[in-house]
């Protein structure tokens, strides 16, 4: 009986030993640093002019990709043959049309006052000048058919973040805009500090842009309040509940932009129909206001770094595919508020059912050589153990990265895990993990350029996601999506 217990645990262990190697060990060595360094410098050139999205310039680098795409070896799945998927973004813009009076004066739009997001209003109201009041004693005022006028804070606002200034009135919006709302108020007039003097440059570009979205939609925006913001030396216009006549009016402009897709079919009969999809996006900030003299915000590491990885675990696929297909998706308009991604969620070239799991990039090319992020790695954020496993696996295979697993807190303030194209596709159903290298202080600026990226860095982070890409590509069972899984913001 013992002998017999014996053989049949060394059988099963030899079986198990036999289906653990029943695929080949992927292709690293297909996976060059020269290459990724040579592609680095030509997408995150100045001869693409920042590659915004909705210009000719990110038409521009699409062709360049497709062109890379095909000689790296992917046939096109795009659109009707091609590799280009496109669709409409949808800008919405306040015009000079627009005024404010507010008692008996006539205030310039852009210049006396700012509106953070477009909305169509017409009102002639009251204003209540609220002073230093915080949203929690809101309540205690009579604001229900008024406007609010109110001094910006930083109280309970996290500072620990990147681009703090340019971000600031948007957090200073989000802590008062609900209860507001809630009261019956009009609008908002948000009366700068000194945080938010120093964010007027840098925040009027963006305001006077407007919001973007896909399919004409407004979102959240759509039956929102106004939202105005005037420079503390002003707030005299404000004080002693003065009336105010604001009529802002909105038109929307339709720009193409365009998904740039391509597949490596996989060698199993049956597997081969499944593909596992890798995301990156190709866009960034076009030309903005300068910085040290520059105004290209080339944006190397946001996203050119995983756009050149892609193409290099293009060419690995290539010369050794895996028994599942492989689906290339270099998104548009990320910048935008994803919304290439968006659109690729809602119209997948392949049956959605079809994506076994999505493995998204953005920034792999900076910062420490021994550390990294696995977003989505983590509850509440994971929605998969399996792919999470994977890829931790294929990180102790070689990469060894130690995880930055702070990144992945639901409390962190820079909420990253919901800044990047793998989020659509989360939401969709589909098991999703972002590897990143995470953010640096020349993200978002015209610094972020080719000479600035770790080459080895990129590399490493190009082989662990090349890895975990090649056991979703070869494991018999695909990674599931965890029961009941839900994303709260």
């Amino acid at each position: 009986m013992k002998k017999n217990h014996l053989f049949s645990a060394l059988s099963l262990l030899l079986f198990c030993f036999g289906m653990a190697q029943s695929y080949k060990k992927p292709l690293v060595s297909a996976i060059k640093e020269s290459d990724l360094r040579k592609d680095m410098y030509e997408l995150a050139a100045d001869q693409f002019w920042g590659r915004e999205a909705g210009t000719l310039d990110e038409l521009k680098v699409s062709m360049w990709l497709a062109d890379k795409a095909k000689a790296a070896g992917m046939e096109p799945a795009g659109d009707n043959g091609t590799f280009f998927q496109f669709f409409d973004m949808y800008r919405h813009q306040v015009i000079p049309q627009s005024n404010l009076k507010i008692g008996e004066n006539n205030l310039k739009l852009w210049k006396d006052f700012l509106v953070a997001e477009p909305v169509n209003a017409h009102l002639d109201s009251e204003i209540v000048y609220a002073g230093n009041t915080e949203p929690e004693d809101l309540p205690k005022l009579n604001i229900q058919g008024k406007v609010l006028a109110v001094n910006a804070s930083d109280k309970n606002i996290a500072k620990e973040m990147t681009l703090f200034v340019r971000r600031y009135p948007g957090f200073v919006r989000t802590k008062y805009y609900n209860k507001a709302f809630e009261l019956g108020a009009k609008a908002i007039i948000f009366i700068t500090d000194g945080t938010s003097e120093k964010s007027w440059v840098e925040v009027l570009p963006q305001m006077t842009r407007g919001t973007y979205g896909v399919e004409g939609l407004r979102e959240s925006v759509a039956n929102g309040i106004p939202v105005l913001w005037i420079k503390r030396e002003n707030t005299g216009w404000v004080k002693n509940n003065p009336k105010i006549s604001l009529t802002l009016i909105t038109e929307t402009y339709k720009y193409p932009s365009v998904n740039i897709i391509g597949k490596i079919e996989g060698t199993d009969p049956k597997l081969k129909d499944e593909y596992v999809l890798l995301s990156g996006h190709q866009d960034h900030d076009g030309i903005r206001h300068p910085v040290k003299n520059d105004t290209i915000y080339n944006g190397a590491d946001d996203n050119a770094s995983t756009c050149v990885a892609m193409l290099a675990m293009a060419r690995a696929y290539k010369k050794q595919p895996g028994k599942r297909s492989i689906l290339f998706v270099f998104h548009g308009a990320e910048e935008r508020g994803l919304l290439g991604s968006r659109w690729h969620a809602s119209h997948p070239v392949v049956p959605k059912e079809k994506i076994v799991a999505v493995l998204n990039g953005d920034m792999i090319g900076r910062n420490s050589l021994e550390e990294a992020a696995l977003l989505g790695g983590n509850a509440p954020h994971k929605n998969s153990e399996e792919l999470v496993k994977m890829a931790e696996e294929a990180n102790n295979e070689s990469t060894k990265f130690r995880y930055l697993k702070d990144w992945d807190s639901p409390d962190h303030a820079e909420y990253f895990y919901f800044r990047s194209d793998h989020l659509p596709y989360a939401k969709a159903g589909i098991p999703a993990v972002f590897f990143t290298s995470v953010l640096h202080d020349q993200y978002h600026t015209p610094q972020d350029e080719s000479e600035n990226i770790n080459y080895k860095k990129l590399y490493k982070m190009t082989e662990w996601m090349y890895r975990t890409s090649w056991k979703v590509a070869n494991e018999a069972e695909r990674p599931k999506v965890i029961p009941n899984f839900t994303l709260e913001r």
